[in-house]
């Protein structure tokens, strides 16, 4: 008797059945739903794939379920080994429901937790940009690269600090490969934070080695910031020089004193791992070094008021010398805002209160002009004090001489009288 296909497989399942019933650790070995289960690859379709579990069961992997965010299932073949989560104990037709898409989310994340404590360098994908920085992909998984992360290649120095230009340069960035180092990784908030200036680090710091704070460079301007400017120097290594660094007097806006492309010699003044701070004002005279000699407590200048703060009035005595007249110095009381009352750019009169050069500051007033009597600084003797005291001084001996013309006169008949006895 000629048995058919069908009897002949119905038999081979009954004992693989009867083999399994009889092996019970097979069976207390079975997974549950979701958990993680291995397996080999028997088929591909453009649709599924059916997975052979320790030959005990076959599952199959289909649909959606086939999306695998640690790309481990990317370019699969018959006889690879794999790992998915188990949805369903049985399907339609008796197949074990698998899924790649949670297996790999949860390897995906394992993996993105390895890189940051390992800080390996990885490659990932620009897919956009927004002001605060990079939208990125790395193993599927979408992350952020912000703005202040970016090395000093990509980084977007836009004069005036225009977001919308910041943006502009950004998003030219879409669609690049670039190099990073994971930062930050929270599963539960679906976080993914990326450095690429932390893969530039040690580049920088063993180039960097080469250098000690009090080395003068010569470097080109390559930014211009509202706190300060980017130099370039040796071949690719960068500094900045903050803003109260690049000169001696008050500077509200660098771009006033330095622009990009300008070719100048700074001063190291911090290295701090990878991150050089330069001066420039330090190659050059302190004029407050002789600010005391050209000034004077009590002297009377023309200035020019530079900043108008609603503390007081920056005044400027000359191109390296400027001064502070303190709302509480000003004439009279104010009427509104010190904005309205006085305009930058006047030119005004102030007596100088103090001076301190090595603090860089000089107190003026306009009160004190309006006063009628010089104020006294201790230690000083001012001309009217001086002139009080020589008019006080010829009151007395004028009293003293009178005195002594009263004695005498009262003694002389006495004396005229002794001779006649």
């Amino acid at each position: 008797m000629t048995q058919t296909k069908e009897s002949v497989s119905s038999e081979i399942k009954n004992e693989e059945l009867d083999e399994l019933i009889k092996n019970s650790t097979a069976i207390k070995n079975l997974p549950k739903v979701g958990d993680l289960v291995e397996g080999e690859v028997l088929d591909i379709s453009p649709n599924a794939v059916l997975i052979d579990i320790n030959h005990v069961t076959i599952g199959v992997i289909r649909g959606y379920e086939l999306y695998d965010e640690s790309g481990e299932s990317a370019g699969l073949k018959v006889g690879d080994k794999i790992t998915a989560t188990v949805l369903e104990m049985e399907n339609e037709n008796g197949e074990m429901e698998l899924s790649f898409r949670f297996a790999g989310h949860e390897k995906a994340w394992d993996i993105l937790e390895a890189l940051k404590k390992s800080q390996e360098t990885v490659e990932v994908t620009v897919v956009n940009a927004n002001k605060g920085g990079l939208m990125i992909k790395l193993n599927r998984i979408s992350g952020f690269l912000p703005v202040s992360q970016l090395s000093q290649e990509h980084y977007p120095r836009v004069d005036g600090g225009a977001k919308a230009k910041i943006l502009e340069k950004l998003k030219k960035l879409a669609d690049t490969k670039l190099k990073v180092k994971v930062l930050d990784v929270s599963q539960e908030e679906n976080k993914l934070i990326v450095s690429e200036k932390e893969t530039m680090k040690e580049q920088v710091k063993e180039a960097l080695g080469n250098y000690k704070v009090g080395d003068i460079v010569d470097g080109v301007v390559s930014g211009v910031v509202d706190f300060g400017a980017f130099i370039k120097f040796d071949d690719g290594l960068e500094g900045l020089v903050h803003l109260s660094e690049l000169a001696w007097k008050r500077i509200d806006d660098p771009r006033n004193v330095i622009a990009v492309g300008d070719k100048i010699k700074a001063k190291i003044i911090s290295i701090d791992g990878s991150k050089v701070s330069f001066s420039i004002k330090q190659l050059k005279d302190d004029p407050w070094k002789e600010a005391s000699e050209k000034y004077t407590v009590g002297q009377k200048v023309e200035g020019t008021v530079l900043k108008v703060n609603p503390f007081g009035l920056f005044v400027e005595l000359d191109k390296k010398i400027h001064g502070l007249c303190h709302i509480s110095e000003i004439s009279q009381p104010l009427a509104g805002n010190l904005s309205n009352e006085v305009k930058e750019g006047s030119k005004m009169e102030f007596k100088i209160l103090s001076i301190e050069p090595t603090e860089h500051r000089l107190g003026l007033s306009i009160k004190a002009l309006k006063e009628p009597k010089a104020e006294k600084v201790e230690g000083e003797v001012t001309e009217e004090v001086k002139e009080e005291k020589k008019a006080t001084k010829t009151k007395k001996e004028a009293k003293e001489e009178i005195a002594e013309e009263k004695v005498a006169t009262e003694e002389e008949p006495k004396a005229e009288e002794k001779i006649e006895e």
